[in-house]
């Protein structure tokens, strides 16, 4: 793919065949080798760039490979505007550069290209709704966002609170999340179905259900917003979490008026597990099949299928329930992942039948679902609690093959049950492992080498470590 730069020399380019050539070139090094140097270009002759080329090579190219520096040296060669252009397309490639920094968790640079003199001035709300947005995905707090809007001093929009009320919610602050609502209401400003959405949830999250309520009433009367299945899903979760399932289910039908709500599974997720919780396994297959029935089967996601596989295995002595449900989300093609073979390892693993939880994890590559770090953790711990802890060994050999490590509470329970068998050949093996690993703190160490081990092992163990600390 290098080689086409050199390949098109002889080629009359057009700024609109370059942008074609670039949206073909799938090498990002390619690609800026071919914006930097295309092929009609001279000294004399400069090739005039469109704003869309910069926009392919920043945005779909170097951004995507992470080619930040790459990237920075392009938005630096952006032309200067002036009053004849229309800022729109490009204060719209600013905020594709500001959102490629957020997804990789970079936000001191998504600042910095929202202050690039490459773009134009003044910044928009939308501008700014991008850069909150983009400090939203890193986790940056509240109180970074709120400066952001501060030192900006461009007028706030519905969307800019929505992302600030999101923010102080997600800090777990139902102040900062009631101020900023009750700031946004004094300034005129129209609450929107997200404002009130996060709101909802921020109260129910608290265990405020009644002003959560509250706030779906006044919604509708007050403003004439309609719930969204957000708003509904919140509050159902609210009433399960405090064990008012009737409350819950009625709430529930209130929804099957309303036909693109029921679109949203979480709903039906919450209230499965909160009738397994409850003791009424049957209303929970009900929901299922009211699912099946209503043409909604979750085949995009997995919600009500791993809720059911979940209530299963921790209901029933017999897991063969749950595994008729795991045949039943392939059968209508909704395919388990990792997160569904997890519970039900932890599910075998609880009954004692550990032996079939091994075989089921070996199995998960057939089934097109490779092991992840939560199921190996759940597969070693239930051997470890079963006693088995020379299988729990081969499992950790596989782990470490595949790049995980147990917990570090995992690995000391581990160590502490080899230490009551006082098998001090294992105890030799694991040690050092783990210590590779660094998931068992120096006095785990310490007490396992000197609680069982006789002296020849304690002392190859202790010049094991002390090389393992020293590397």
């Amino acid at each position: 793919m290098a080689q086409k730069p050199a390949a098109m020399a002889a080629k009359k380019l057009s700024s609109c065949n370059l942008t074609a050539a670039l949206r073909q070139e799938q090498d990002a090094g390619a690609a800026l080798l071919l914006f930097l140097n295309p092929p009609n270009a001279t000294p004399s002759s400069p090739f005039r760039h469109c704003l869309r080329c910069y926009d392919l090579i920043i945005i779909s190219k170097l951004a995507s490979a992470r080619l930040f520096q790459d990237m920075e040296s392009i938005l630096s060669r952006l032309p200067p505007t002036d009053a004849s252009h229309d800022p729109g397309p490009r204060e719209n490639l600013l905020c594709r550069v500001v959102s490629a920094y957020g997804r990789t968790r970079l936000p001191a640079a998504a600042c910095r290209a929202f202050a690039h003199p490459a773009f134009p001035e003044p910044r928009t709300a939308h501008a700014l709704n991008t850069l909150l947005h983009a400090l939203l995905d890193c986790r940056s707090p509240l109180r970074d966002l709120l400066a952001v809007c501060r030192d900006a001093g461009i007028p706030a929009n519905a969307s800019t609170y929505n992302i600030l009320m999101r923010a102080a919610a997600a800090s777990g602050s139902l102040e900062h999340t009631r101020n900023l609502f009750d700031e946004m209401l004094s300034l005129g400003i129209a609450p929107t179905v997200e404002t009130f959405g996060t709101l909802v949830a921020a109260l129910c999250d608290a265990g405020q259900l009644e002003e959560a309520f509250e706030v779906k009433e006044a919604m509708v009367r007050q403003h004439d917003v309609p719930p969204n299945a957000h708003v509904y899903t919140s509050l159902v979760k609210g009433l399960c979490q405090r064990g008012e399932v009737d409350a819950a289910v009625r709430l529930k039908d209130e929804m099957v008026h309303k036909a693109e709500l029921l679109q949203n599974s979480a709903v039906y997720g919450a209230l499965v597990r909160a009738l397994f919780r409850a003791g009424r396994r049957g209303e929970a297959d009900g929901l299922l099949e009211e699912l099946k029935v209503r043409g909604i089967v979750p085949h995009r996601d997995r919600v009500v299928y791993n809720a059911m596989v979940a209530g299963l295995c921790e209901d029933e002595r017999d897991p063969s329930a749950a595994f008729a449900v795991l045949d039943d989300m392939q059968k209508c093609g909704c395919k388990p992942t990792a997160v569904t073979y997890s519970m039900l390892v932890a599910g075998l693993c609880k009954l004692g039948r550990w032996q079939d939880a091994i075989e089921l994890v070996k199995d998960m590559p057939k089934r097109g679902c490779t092991p992840d770090v939560v199921t190996s953790r759940m597969l070693f711990d239930g051997l470890c609690a079963a006693g088995e802890f020379h299988e729990a060994n081969t499992v950790l050999g596989d782990m470490v093959v595949m790049g995980f490590a147990p917990s570090k509470d995992g690995a000391r329970k581990f160590v502490e049950g080899i230490e009551k068998e006082g098998d001090a050949v294992l105890l030799e093996s694991v040690l050092c492992r783990l210590a590779k690993m660094n998931v068992l703190e120096s006095s785990g160490w310490e007490r396992a080498v000197s609680g069982v081990l006789n002296d020849p092992a304690e002392l190859r163990i202790e010049k094991q470590l002390a090389s393992i600390r020293s590397a």
